[in-house]
């Protein structure tokens, strides 16, 4: 079944629900950094990268995925929140709900670096200040000569996500520490944090563990965490739960292998998760339905522009756009109630009510119904020409609609067949006919998921999206270039024969994003973006180079050999005479061809307009008079001859 993020991450709340710039419902994500400061989270450890060997400490490893993460959400996901606490401490700070006073001694050893807000460049600054000022960290991330509680640290997490983002549907807690066994043997602390973990729960709060092992003991969950941190969703107890896979590496540094795992992907992967719909209808049969939600999990990444920036004054300000229409003869303004909307049909303006226009797009109550089932190989592969569609099942509105789910999905992957479904994403949304297909789970080498199991929607082409490939003639390769380009393919081959399309982000995107932050920042604008997409010649040129010149000759040996026997056989062939057999033989339609193309085209069309034939024009006929005419010559012959009847209709 579909991993549980996927819920927790994109249902959406009528209060902070919100349509994006692609007309998909946009959910707010609320994140809270809680990072330990001790002796062991401070003491600097080698890179997890061979590549760098420089060391660096798992808290300001930390706190630069923090730093990422913000820089990132910023710009990507401008409504989205972030805040920054630090436990552990000897220093004690904390915002009360009405920020005019501070609580210092109301939970002890927790630092609120960052309050939990839409951030800012002032905080974006201040977080990396911290990172690369070392005396402003000593200062700060110096520990406590006392345990901290957990089930302290946890309430201080309760109030910050209570008072900053009461509404939010994702509100997750990124808990960073070393410490597997935070309490010991206390048996009275070990509870007060469970009941306290147990609060964020049923809050609807999500507790995500980044365990870091220190160098002579590894990292274990069953000690405390395994109490503290729920695997189901608060949002859908009953549906199957995602079980991220224990670590059972005896490597010390597995914990910042993670962290610096989500450092470096942070700008591929905080895409905004976007909902297209929320407990649709999914109809087996009659009377006979279930409720699931849909999710866009693939979507192209395009640089979304949430605001206009003022740049003429010192400092860049956010403008507010305001709209006027006015009469074009009177430069009068024109209120909401004078505008009308209308189509053009056979030169007039008709006119229809909001009403009528929103009846116009009524096909009915969204739903997903089946109306048959096909085999897979039925289905080609080119008919994926639109983003698909992951569902998963709900239980708000039918009770049992899990279950139900799974059966369907387990029938349609055992027999290997798919369902054609009637599918309406929204009330106003034209009707699609789609396949239903089951997608099995897909983990990576270590066997973390990287696609969650489940149905998928995608839709399908109408007639007019298919179009048919020019015939081309295949000539094969000599075997001695094939064999020669198979080595060079073998020497280029990358690691682990797998592409991942997530380690290159889009290059265009990330240079937009780039600048929008260095004008934020008020930092230098860079030269040239960093381009992961670009080929690593050097690389190339030294797997392969030699075997690309082997080829390149063996190119330039076989074209020599096809010349000249091609040479030898037009020497060879014999030459027909002027008025021979073969002449007398051609057959007489070609000439019949070449003399009704040399003749007047426009008055060819106007005999047969005349006479009503105008089908039984050639494509070739009928281009050659509308370019002629200055007319669109691209279309099939049904367009061509509509559009060569409106000329001789308007002439005539």
């Amino acid at each position: 079944m579909a991993d549980d993020n996927y819920n927790r991450e994109d249902d959406v709340v009528e209060e902070e629900e919100e349509l994006d710039e692609t007309g998909y419902k946009s959910v707010r994500d609320a994140v809270l950094f809680a990072i330990e400061v001790s002796d062991s989270m401070l003491q600097p450890r080698p890179s997890a990268d061979p590549k760098k060997r420089s060391q660096e400490s798992p808290a300001t490893a930390a706190l630069k995925c923090a730093y990422h993460l913000m820089q990132q959400r910023i710009i990507s996901n401008p409504r989205d929140m972030i805040g920054v606490l630090l436990y552990g401490t000897k220093q004690s700070k904390f915002y009360d709900e009405d920020e005019s006073s501070r609580g210092d001694l109301s939970y002890p050893n927790c630092y609120l670096f960052t309050d939990l807000d839409i951030p800012s460049a002032h905080e974006v600054l201040e977080l990396r200040s911290l990172v690369e000022d070392e005396d402003e960290a000593k200062d700060i991330l110096e520990p406590s000569e006392e345990p901290v509680s957990m089930a302290n640290l946890l309430f201080c997490a309760n109030q910050i996500f209570t008072s900053k983002a009461p509404n939010f549907v994702s509100r997750r807690l990124f808990i960073v520490t070393d410490n597997d066994n935070p309490h010991g043997n206390n048996k009275s602390l070990r509870s007060a944090a469970t009941v306290r973990a147990k609060d964020l729960y049923d809050l609807g709060v999500i507790i995500e563990l980044f365990p870091i092992s220190q160098v002579d003991h590894e990292f274990d969950t069953s000690k405390f965490y395994d109490d503290i941190i729920y695997k189901a969703s608060p949002m859908d107890p009953e549906a199957p739960a995602y079980l991220k896979p224990e670590s059972k590496t005896t490597d010390a540094h597995d914990g910042i292998s993670l962290l610096n795992g989500l450092l470096s992907s942070i700008n591929s992967r905080s895409v905004p998760r976007r909902a297209q719909f929320s407990n649709m209808s999914l109809e087996l049969g009659p009377n006979f339905k279930i409720s699931v939600s849909g999710y866009i999990l693939f979507k192209r990444q395009e640089s979304a522009r949430s605001c206009y920036v003022w740049l003429g004054g010192e400092k860049p300000q956010i403008a507010k756009g305001v709209t006027t229409q006015i009469a074009e003869d009177s430069a009068r303004t024109i209120e909401k109630w004078e505008i009308k909307k209308a189509y053009k049909f056979g030169g007039d303006q008709v006119c229809f009510t909001p009403d009528e226009q929103k009846g116009l797009k009524d096909f009915g109550e969204p739903v997903i119904r089946i109306i048959g089932f096909k085999p897979l190989s039925a289905l080609p592969f080119w008919a994926n020409v639109k983003h698909p569609l992951f569902i998963y099942p709900s239980e708000e509105d039918y009770v049992g609609s899990t279950r139900v789910f799974s059966a369907l999905y387990q029938k349609l992957l055992k027999d290997q067949k798919a369902a054609l479904v009637w599918y309406i994403a929204r009330k106003t949304a034209g009707p699609v006919l789609a396949v239903m297909m089951a997608g099995e789970e897909k983990v990576d080498e270590n066997g973390v998921q990287k696609m969650p199991s489940g149905l998928w929607i995608i839709p399908l082409p109408f007639a007019d999206d298919v179009r048919q490939n020019p015939e081309a003639t295949l000539q094969v390769a000599p075997e001695s270039l094939i064999d020669r380009m198979r080595t060079i393919v073998q020497q280029l081959q990358l690691p682990k024969g797998v592409y991942d399309p997530q380690k290159y982000p889009n290059p265009s995107l990330q240079w937009h994003y780039r600048i929008l932050q260095a004008l934020a920042l008020d930092e230098d604008i860079p030269e040239k973006p960093d381009d992961k997409t670009l080929p690593k010649y050097r690389q190339i040129d030294k797997r392969a180079g030699d075997y690309v010149f082997e080829w390149s000759e063996e190119l330039d040996k076989q074209y020599n050999q096809i010349t000249a026997n091609q040479a030898k056989m037009t020497t060879l062939a014999k030459r027909p005479a002027k008025g021979d057999a073969a002449d007398k033989a051609a057959p007489p339609a070609k000439k019949i061809k070449a003399e009704a193309g040399s003749g007047n085209i426009q008055e060819e069309v106007q005999k047969h307009f005349a006479k009503g034939t105008l089908s039984k024009l050639t494509v070739a006929s009928l281009r050659d008079y509308l370019a002629s005419q200055g007319r669109a010559t691209a279309g099939k012959k049904a367009e061509l001859l509509e559009r060569v009847e409106e000329l001789l209709e308007t002439k005539f």
